[in-house]
């Protein structure tokens, strides 16, 4: 089953997350090969965090829950939230087998949040730069409850454009760059 995990940071809390960075990414070395898609997202500075987004593959509910919460970050209080969701890797594939890959361009999280009948559950032809795309669904699988995206675009509206804007309550871009270990 794969989940869509998106811990938003507290404000302040930089310099905790900074001292915390090792620990996170041992912690995120024993997810490794279950990771579809990672990094942090960034405020409009550019430059501070404000959270971090995880696509990975797990068990069950349950296993979801314990690598949302067990996150060294998170139990430190580096985030003042999460969004778990079940997801659906409609393109396939991992963020490192982008063909665009790891660096160059503007890179965006979307999320949109919606109700009702499925949206935007085939991904966009026009939009050539998804690195992950798929829909935000329920515990069990069975509703909808908005998209999830990850894209090189050339600036924000344009990343907001990857969802059909009437079908949710509520539309967010942030600033996103691949995660992992700085090689």
């Amino acid at each position: 089953m794969e989940y869509f995990c998106y811990h938003r940071d507290r404000p302040g809390s930089m310099s905790l997350r900074e001292a915390l960075l090792e620990v996170h990414w041992s912690y995120m070395d024993r997810y490794a090969e279950r990771m579809i898609a990672r990094g942090p997202t960034f405020a409009d500075d550019g430059e501070t965090a404000s959270g971090s987004v995880h696509i990975l593959d797990l068990p069950d509910p349950a296993a979801a829950r314990a690598f949302a919460f067990d996150e060294p970050n998170h139990r430190a209080g580096v985030y003042r939230d999460v969004l778990l969701r079940r997801w659906r890797n409609l393109l396939g594939r991992t963020m490192w087998e982008f063909p665009g890959g790891r660096t160059g361009g503007n890179r965006y999280l979307v999320i949109g949040l919606g109700e009702g009948p499925a949206a935007d559950l085939t991904p966009p032809a026009e939009h050539t730069e998804l690195i992950a795309y798929g829909p935000l669904l329920s515990d069990d699988g069975a509703a909808w409850l908005g998209t999830a995206a990850l894209l090189r675009a050339p600036d924000p509206e344009t990343a907001r454009a990857v969802l059909t804007e009437d079908r949710y309550a509520a539309i967010e871009v942030h600033d996103w760059q691949f995660g992992g270990r700085e090689e």
